[in-house]
């Protein structure tokens, strides 16, 4: 704002204003409220100049003071400091941890055996500099990433285990649906990948995983879709990318972006070392090809550029194709060509003694090429959260009078996965609960165990409120009852198996119905008085 200094996300403040009128502006006319879905729809895709000239057009003020806005600009999202003792070396703090594989590359690849795909993955703290933080743990400065590069090369992008996913069926939303006006649909991965409205094989196989991993946690499937990259909003490198957004009370939220993005990375670490991170595809045969042949003519560009010569010299051999022929074609009709060298800053005249441009068949035995890289990054804090509005649900008491909190976390994620309690205070059920307890803790099963004298209905429903998914209580010597917390079901099992139940159940070995099938078992909370 240019009034107070204060800054403002456009996007933010735009989409705000469309909400607004859209849900609580009764007199907006039906073409109206159709453009102003319009714009929520293609809002990825609006320029600085868009964004600005739509502000202007609907007179959106600053939220707090209503001053006049600024026209937008550009904002480096990346944290700057400084490094060392002096202060005069300036660092940035990693917006994403995916760079420091990249670094690696080299080494990573000769891990693998000097052989294409293989995969890192790291998870770490990552920084930006957000405009207007919000929404509690969904825009923050300091966040936790968790990423995976997988490396394939750029001319064989299948998948040997992507038939695992290709019949899921899930909310994809393509970017024409989107332009268009239209909402998610249900689409198979496989028909997606095949029509080429997902890239490749191998983009579809991590889209197909993050719904299997997000549903697994315990994400609803009806509130999770999978949103294509408009063109503007994508990256200039990607080739594809897709956003697994969650819905929450906050609106459709971005959780993982997984993205084609080619070989960029790669080649502009390349650029910056001189450090050649490529593989190596080696042919059965020996294979004829005809390459590109640039020799600088070093004596020559010696006497007419001095101290400049290697600048020239990297600027020439770094030519593409296209570049080196038409100065071939210029030098053999013109005799000299204006070529422009980056690293100078300025366009030099370069002559035809002074480089020789021309093409030679060569026998090859490998092929030498940058891997592109597929990239599913997860938002750990994004994804706990919607996974607390989604496991969060009331449900009355016993007696009717109240609402009691539950957190219907999966056993897989459930941070406690069972309580120990004796039904009431007696030395021997509470001998029997600690027994429980230490065979819970070798079998590696976080649990609480509460011997307090509270009612039994009354600790079930604290356990309930914390997620915890069972809870065995002891009421004689020689069996106890495990209960589970959605359908309050309970199954009786002999002191000496509470255990490895809980231990089969929770690891997902066995499900609660197999458990429930193969012992005694009894409906709907009886022991909850």
């Amino acid at each position: 704002m240019s009034k107070t200094g204060t800054c403002y996300r456009a996007d933010h403040l735009l989409k705000d204003f469309c909400n607004e009128k859209i849900q609580k502006d009764l007199s907006i006319s039906a073409e109206k409220a159709v453009e102003l879905k319009h714009i929520l729809a293609v809002l990825d895709d609006l320029s600085a100049e868009e964004l600005g000239a739509k502000i202007k057009e609907y007179g959106i003020t600053a939220p707090d003071t209503r001053n006049p806005l600024s026209d937008p600009y550009p904002f480096n999202l990346m944290f700057q400091t400084s490094i060392g003792p002096s202060g005069l070396s300036p660092g940035y703090m990693r917006p994403e941890t995916a760079q420091g594989i990249f670094v690696n590359f080299k080494d990573l690849y000769y891990y693998n055996g000097n052989k294409l795909p293989f995969a890192a993955a790291q998870i770490g703290q990552a920084f930006r500099n957000e405009i207007s933080p919000r929404q509690g743990l969904l825009r923050v400065r300091e966040f936790t990433l968790a990423e995976i590069e997988h490396f394939v090369d750029p001319d064989d992008k299948s998948h040997p285990k992507y038939s695992e996913v290709a019949d899921l069926e899930f909310l994809m939303f393509p970017r024409e649906q989107q332009i268009s006006g239209q909402s998610a649909k249900k689409t198979c991965l496989g028909e997606a990948v095949s029509k080429g409205i997902v890239n490749n094989e191998t983009l579809g196989y991590f889209i197909g995983r993050v719904y299997l991993f997000l549903t697994r946690l315990g994400i609803d499937k009806d509130r999770l879709r999978f949103r294509q990259h408009l063109a503007n909003e994508m990256a200039h490198y990607a080739a594809d990318c897709w956003d697994a957004e969650i819905e929450s009370s906050y609106g459709w939220i971005e959780c993982v972006g997984i993205a084609d993005r080619s070989a960029y990375d790669l080649r502009a670490h390349m650029d910056k070392s001189g450090v050649p991170l490529v593989a190596h595809e080696k042919f059965s045969e020996p294979k004829e090809v005809e390459k590109l042949v640039i020799t600088p003519v070093k004596k020559e560009l010696g006497l007419s550029f001095k101290g400049n010569q290697k600048k020239v010299v990297e600027a020439l051999e770094a030519m593409n194709e296209k570049e080196a022929l038409d100065m071939k074609s210029s030098l053999e009709t013109k005799g000299e060509v204006e070529f422009h060298v980056c690293t100078l800053g300025e366009t030099v005249t370069i002559k035809k003694s002074m480089v020789s441009i021309s093409k030679e068949k060569k026998k090859e035995h490998q092929r030498t090429f940058t891997p592109s890289v597929i990239e599913p990054s997860f938002g750990i804090g994004r994804i706990i959260y919607c996974l607390y509005e989604h496991s969060f649900y009331l449900r009355s008491s016993k007696t009717g009078d109240e609402h009691l909190n539950v957190f219907r976390f999966p056993p897989l994620v459930a941070p406690i996965k069972c309580t120990v309690f004796p039904l009431v205070q007696n030395q021997l059920y509470e001998d029997v609960a600690k027994i429980i307890s230490k065979s819970l803790t070798a079998a590696g099963i976080s649990h609480k165990i509460d011997i307090t004298g509270t009612s039994i209905g009354k600790r079930y429903a604290r356990t309930d409120e914390l997620g915890v998914p069972f809870a065995i209580t002891v009421d004689s010597a020689a069996s106890v009852t495990i209960r589970e917390r959605d359908s309050k079901d309970q199954i009786r099992v002999n002191v000496e198996e509470a255990a490895t139940v809980m231990k089969s159940v929770t690891d997902g070995n066995t499900t609660w119905a197999d458990a429930w099938a193969n012992f005694p078992h009894h409906s709907s909370g009886s022991a909850e008085e």
